[in-house]
């Protein structure tokens, strides 16, 4: 059978689909068919499926020759969807001819009908809810968008070709993973029988580009004399700690702060899932891995902590800091490993440091809280708290110092603020910036021992030098 005789077969058995039996009461029959109907939106949802399973068919090995460039890969791929959809002898216009074209090449070559978000630059996340369920996230703004899978299965395919890339599985013994796109975007998954409505989705996608600390005064994430001081702490070898919950853009401030790192120094990255990208030369990436089917092979961010220190490294980034691991961070950063950076979800500064004090017990080692709290205090001697506000603008609300000990409290002292106090304009977009509380930091004299100097200015709490 050819494949013109297969699609009017296709046709007909959707035609006859699409009629009540005789069984049927014309209420059951009309809302069965509005169903139907709804499920069937584009005409040539079977076109589709069947030049796909052609193409696979005939390029077949091609598809995974390690020998084949991406660009020679896409030449023969679209040269043989043009011949099979010219084969159909469909007739068609030339935009849907040009529009299935294209959503059969993203079905091979990328991620199906995701690929138009994942190229869109102005787009910073992509939600898939289920298999006919979308939503993307701009300047901050969650929609839904008109895309969708065929179906369930074509959802799952695109989910196992994502995590097969870099190693990973993800099945119903294992139903949970993290992975990542070649351009570093985070990717999270979740199947059934976790997921009770179908398979789900979470693409966090990063520019091109990383942004740099230009751009991020630009989005008035941060403001030019915040960015003097936090650039001249990480030369000064502070360990910092970067602060907020999810989505606060935690990862893309922590870019930005490695950015000012030396390019003599040897610097070891771990991270869960490989998001950060570091244009120094010197770089050492580690990434944790899970365990295999067998429950066995699993390496922690704990274990390449540790094993990071035998590495002679002069810095230490670790993406985020989730459970016992936080104990050997914090013995790193107290041993000799100072100008370390790392990330961890929290509310405020003071929750982060209560977020870290939990953490540390995870690790089982039955310390007590106030040795806890002496590490932590004498480890991290900056604090950078970031939050999404209600206008979906993310900023950084608070950089604060980590003093010291006073009794069983860990002192803090805020050394620039944001101002709530300013409101939102009628747009809705707040109004505050990011300014200083006139206060002196302590650990100036320590920036001192490493020939770093901070223009006084920078502390002015007149207003925000832009």
């Amino acid at each position: 059978m050819t494949l013109s005789d297969r699609l009017l077969a296709a046709q007909r058995d959707r035609e006859n689909a699409l009629t009540p039996s005789g069984n049927e009461t014309s209420s059951q029959a009309a809302s069965g068919a509005s169903r139907r109907q709804a499920r069937v939106t584009d005409p040539f949802v079977e076109l589709k499926r069947l030049v796909h399973t052609q193409l696979v068919s005939a390029l077949g090995p091609k598809l995974y020759d390690v020998d084949m460039t991406p660009t020679e890969l896409e030449q023969q791929v679209r040269t043989a969807l043009h011949s099979a959809i010219a084969a159909t002898n469909q007739p068609m216009s030339g935009t849907d001819r040009s529009r299935i074209t294209q959503e059969i090449a993203d079905d091979i070559l990328g991620y199906g009908p995701l690929e138009p978000y994942l190229r869109d630059p102005d787009l910073t996340e992509v939600m898939v809810n289920r298999s006919d369920e979308i939503y993307v996230e701009s300047n901050g703004r969650i929609t839904r968008v008109d895309a969708a899978f065929a179906d369930e299965a074509h959802l799952r395919r695109t989910i196992d070709k994502i995590v097969a890339r870099i190693g990973r599985r993800v099945d119903e013994t294992s139903p949970m993973v993290d992975a990542r796109l070649p351009d570093g975007s985070r990717v999270n998954a979740i199947i059934p029988p976790l997921a009770l409505d179908g398979s789900m989705l979470t693409i966090r996608k990063f520019a091109a580009d990383p942004y740099t600390v230009d751009d991020l005064i630009s989005f008035d994430t941060l403001t030019r004399p915040a960015a003097d001081l936090l650039a001249a702490c990480v030369l000064g070898r502070l360990n910092i700690l970067v602060s907020g919950g999810t989505g606060a853009g935690k990862t893309t401030t922590l870019n930005v702060l490695s950015s000012f790192i030396p390019a003599d120094e040897r610097i070891v990255t771990i991270e869960d899932a490989a998001e950060l990208r570091l244009h120094q030369d010197h770089v050492l990436r580690l990434e944790a891995r899970p365990s295999n089917i067998e429950g066995k092979g699993a390496v922690t961010i704990r274990d390449l902590v540790r094993n990071s220190l035998r590495m002679r490294p002069d810095r230490i980034i670790v993406g985020e800091i989730r459970d016992g691991a936080a104990l050997d961070m914090l013995q790193a950063m107290n041993t000799g490993h100072d100008g370390s950076l790392s990330t961890v979800h929290a509310n405020s500064p003071r929750d982060a440091l209560s977020r870290v004090e939990t953490m540390v017990m995870m690790a089982g080692m039955e310390l007590p809280v106030r040795a806890i709290r002496e590490q932590s205090s004498s480890a991290i001697d900056l604090i950078i708290q970031q939050n999404r506000l209600k206008d979906g603008s993310r900023r950084l609300t608070a950089i604060t110092e980590v003093i010291g000990m006073e009794g069983d409290i860990v002192t803090l002292q805020d050394v620039f603020l944001f101002d709530y106090s300013a409101g939102y304009d009628e747009h809705g977009v707040a109004r505050g910036h990011l300014r200083s509380t006139g206060l002196r930091p302590r650990f100036l004299d320590r920036l001192a021992e490493h020939n770093v100097q901070v223009n006084p200015e920078v502390f002015a709490s007149a207003g925000v030098v832009r």
